[in-house]
C-alpha cells in the first residue's frame, strides 16, 4: 500500500509540475552527444578530440509532422490550378491590377518555383525542409535564364527591360569615388562609418558560415582589396583611402564578420544537437524549442580544405577563391552597368539569393573533393551556381566592352603577372618537384633491378 501511494503521489507531482507530459509517450534512452554522455560547452571543447565529431544518429520518425513529408504532388498541382483559375477568371481580380502582363509573369515564376518544390532533387540540407532547398535552386535557375535572356540583349534595351520592374530605374548615377579627404584622423575615419560598414560585417559573417575556414576568409578578404585597387580606374566607388581599405575594412568590418561567423560555426560544430520528434519531446518548452530546432541545423560539418594537401585541393582551392571574387565583383559592374544605387532591393536580393545558393552549393563542393565514392557527380546546387556566376562575367563582358575601354595600367599587370607566376611557382615546387623525384627514384630502381639480373644469368 505504501509503495502504490508513492507512486500514486510521485504521478500527481508529474501531473502538477508538467501537464502536457503525460499527452507524450516516454522517453526512449539514446547516446547524447558529448564527453562521457555529458554535452561539451562550446566554448570549453577542445577541437582536436574526437567527441567533437560526432557521426549523427538518425532522426526519429515523427508522425506529428508526418504529412509535411509525404508526397502530395497531385494535392498541390490540384491546389496550384485552382488558386491560377481564381485570379485569371475572376473579373474582379483582374480589374484590380494595373498591368496583366506582371501579374502573368509573376504567376509563372511561382507555378516554376512550386515545380521546383515538388520534382527537383533534394540537395545536402534538410533543415527547415527540403522543399525549402528545392526552392531557393528553383530561384537560382530563374535568374540563370533571366541572366541567359539579357545576354542576347544590349545595353540600353536591358536598361528599359529594368523599369518593367522598378519604374524609377534607366536613370544615370553620378559616380561616387571614397578616395576624397584621405588624412587619417579621427574625424574622417568616422565620417567614413556608414550603414555600409554593417553590411561589410554581415557580408563576412555569411560568407564565415559558408566557407568555415578562418585563412580562406582572410585570403578573400584581402583578395578583394587588391582587386578592388587593380580595378579603381574601371569604377570610381572602387577607389578608396588606405586606411579605408586595410583598417575600416579589413581589419574591422571583415574581420569582426568572420570572427563571428566562425564563432557560430565552432558553435553549431559541438553544440548537441536533438533529433527528436515533436512527439517524442516531453514538456511544452521541450517541444516549443523542437519546433523553433527546425530552422537550425540538423548537423553540422566542418570544412577543412587542405590547400596544401594534394595538387587537386590546391587547384580547387585556387578556382574557389576566383569563383568567390567574380561573385563578389560582379554585382558592383551591374549596378554600375544597369544604373542602380547600392541599396536598390534587386541589389540585396541578388546578394541575399547568392548567399542563399552558396550555403548548398560549398557543402556540396566540399563533399565532392572529399568524398568521391559517395558523391558521384558534382550536386545540382555548385553546378548551377557557378553556372551563374559565369554568366554574370559573359554579360559585363559584353555590356562592358564600350564603357570600361580604359586599359589596366602597368603596374596592374605587373601585379596580376606576378601573382599569377606565384600561383603556378608554388605548385611546381610543392607538388611537382616531388613526383618527378619520385618518378626518377622509380626508373633508378628497375633499371638496377635489370642489371643484377643479368649479371645473375
Amino acid at each position: 500500500m505504501a509503495h502504490e501511494a508513492e507512486n500514486t503521489s510521485s504521478t500527481s507531482q508529474v501531473e502538477e509540475s508538467d501537464p502536457d507530459a503525460l499527452l507524450s509517450p516516454p522517453l526512449d534512452a539514446r547516446p547524447e552527444p558529448g564527453l562521457n554522455g555529458k554535452p561539451v560547452r562550446w566554448c570549453d571543447a577542445d577541437r582536436t578530440e574526437s567527441y567533437t565529431r560526432i557521426a549523427p544518429f538518425q532522426e526519429l520518425h515523427d508522425t506529428s509532422i508526418e504529412f509535411f513529408y509525404k508526397p502530395i504532388t497531385l494535392t498541390a498541382l490540384g491546389f496550384g490550378l485552382a488558386a491560377l483559375s481564381y485570379v485569371a477568371m475572376t473579373q474582379d481580380v483582374l480589374e484590380e491590377g494595373r498591368d496583366k502582363r506582371r501579374v502573368g509573369a509573376y504567376a509563372a515564376v511561382v507555378s516554376f518555383l512550386m515545380f521546383s518544390m515538388i520534382q527537383f532533387r533534394d540537395g545536402p540540407f534538410i533543415r527547415p525542409h527540403p522543399a525549402f532547398w528545392r526552392a531557393i535552386l528553383g530561384i537560382n535557375l530563374l535568374y540563370e535564364l533571366a541572366l541567359v535572356f539579357l545576354l542576347f540583349q544590349d545595353l540600353n534595351s536591358a536598361r528599359r527591360m529594368m523599369t518593367l520592374l522598378d519604374p524609377s530605374l534607366n536613370r544615370p548615377l553620378p559616380e561616387k569615388s571614397y578616395a576624397e579627404h584621405c588624412e587619417l584622423t579621427p574625424q574622417n575615419i568616422w565620417d567614413s562609418i556608414d550603414i555600409f560598414c554593417l553590411a561589410h560585417a554581415l557580408g563576412w559573417f555569411g560568407k564565415a558560415m559558408i566557407l568555415r575556414d578562418y585563412w580562406f576568409c582572410w585570403i578573400l578578404s584581402i583578395a578583394f582589396e587588391f582587386a578592388e585597387y587593380s580595378l579603381q580606374h574601371q569604377l570610381a566607388n572602387f577607389a578608396e583611402c588606405w586606411w579605408d581599405h586595410w583598417i575600416l575594412d579589413v581589419l574591422v568590418c571583415n574581420w569582426l564578420g568572420t570572427y563571428l561567423g566562425m564563432k557560430t560555426c565552432q558553435y553549431l560544430e559541438v553544440k548537441p544537437y536533438e533529433w527528436r520528434g515533436l512527439r517524442q519531446t516531453r514538456g511544452l518548452r521541450s517541444k516549443a524549442r523542437r519546433v523553433l530546432s527546425q530552422f537550425s541545423p540538423h548537423d553540422w560539418t566542418a570544412f577543412k580544405w587542405e590547400g596544401t594537401a594534394s595538387f587537386l585541393h590546391y587547384l580547387i582551392v585556387v578556382l574557389l577563391l576566383a569563383v568567390f571574387l567574380a561573385a563578389e565583383l560582379n554585382p558592383f559592374y551591374l549596378k554600375s552597368l544597369l544604373w542602380m544605387e547600392p541599396d536598390h532591393p534587386i541589389v540585396i536580393l541578388r546578394l541575399a539569393g547568392v548567399f542563399l545558393c552558396a550555403l548548398p552549393a560549398v557543402r556540396e563542393l566540399y563533399q565532392y573533393i572529399n568524398n568521391p565514392r559517395k558523391a558521384k557527380r558534382m550536386g545540382q546546387h555548385v553546378w548551377l551556381l557557378l553556372a551563374t556566376i559565369l554568366t554574370e562575367l559573359l554579360v559585363i563582358t559584353k555590356w562592358g566592352k564600350d564603357r570600361f575601354r580604359e586599359p589596366l595600367p602597368l603596374y596592374v599587370r605587373w601585379a596580376w603577372m606576378i601573382g599569377g607566376i606565384l600561383l603556378v611557382l608554388y605548385p611546381a615546387i610543392r607538388f611537382g618537384v616531388p613526383s618527378v623525384r619520385k618518378y626518377v627514384g622509380k626508373q633508378k630502381q628497375k633499371r638496377k633491378g635489370k642489371g643484377k639480373g643479368k649479371k645473375v644469368q
